[in-house]
């Protein structure tokens, strides 16, 4: 393996336990006086257009939501569901034990630090609070950039924004969005994280066929780092 000078990270999934939507997302749905069910549905369903951003912001993206749910709740309405939503994602994002330790390490050892993330509006929003945010160099969000993996675009973004080609970078996720074949595809190496907790984790498009290198842990980043050249 060669010594990188930069790991990018995933973050639903990588540096977070694995994400199942959470009771608190009930909360949002009765706001817009929609069912439970339909709303998750359509969530489901417009996963990509919605971490696009090319629905607006976060208040025109509930519109747009509510609009294939059939509703149609007031402004005032959006507004408090657009807040409900925050929490709610917010409640169902778990840092791993790990991430704090490895990023700190990697910084320690001269190594930048990225996170490249599908998300939609809220996860830009809370991220500063979190314990990992002063460890992470640059932060590339599909929600900002207009494209979502595994468009190189969001790769090459990030790249841009350290300063380094491809080939410096590793890249860890967890699979979903066919992340790992996109980083691939951009000029980075890859590898899967497989924590025992993803069996649960709630994951679109996933890279189901990858056949690369595998990871137990968010620690074993510091051993792929650390190996010498050749």
């Amino acid at each position: 393996m060669p010594r990188y000078q930069a790991v990018l990270f995933d973050f639903f999934g990588t540096l977070t336990r694995c994400v199942r939507r959470g009771s608190a997302h009930r909360a949002t749905a009765d706001l817009l006086g929609c069912p439970p069910e339909t709303l998750t549905e359509v969530l489901d369903r417009t996963y990509y257009q919605r971490a696009s951003g090319r629905l607006g912001n976060a208040e025109a993206t509930m519109r747009w939501v509510c609009d294939r749910a059939g509703v149609h709740p007031s402004d005032r309405a959006i507004r408090a569901a657009v807040h409900s939503r925050h929490r709610a994602v917010r409640a169902d994002t778990r840092l791993r034990d790990e991430a704090v330790p490895v990023l700190a390490a990697l910084r320690q050892r001269g190594v930048r630090t990225g996170l490249i993330s599908d998300c939609t509006h809220e996860l830009p929003a809370f991220l500063p609070q979190l314990a990992i945010a002063p460890l992470l160099d640059v932060r590339v969000f599909s929600v900002q950039v207009g494209r979502c993996k595994p468009d190189r675009a969001l790769y090459l973004a990030a790249c841009r924004r350290l300063g380094l080609v491809p080939a410096d970078c590793l890249y860890v996720g967890d699979g979903g969005s066919q992340e790992l074949t996109g980083a691939e595809r951009a000029g980075m190496t890859a590898v899967r994280l497989t924590a025992p907790d993803l069996a649960d984790h709630m994951v679109f498009n996933a890279d189901r066929s990858w056949d690369g290198p595998l990871l137990a842990s968010l620690a074993a980043v510091l051993d792929l780092v650390a190996a010498p050249v050749g």
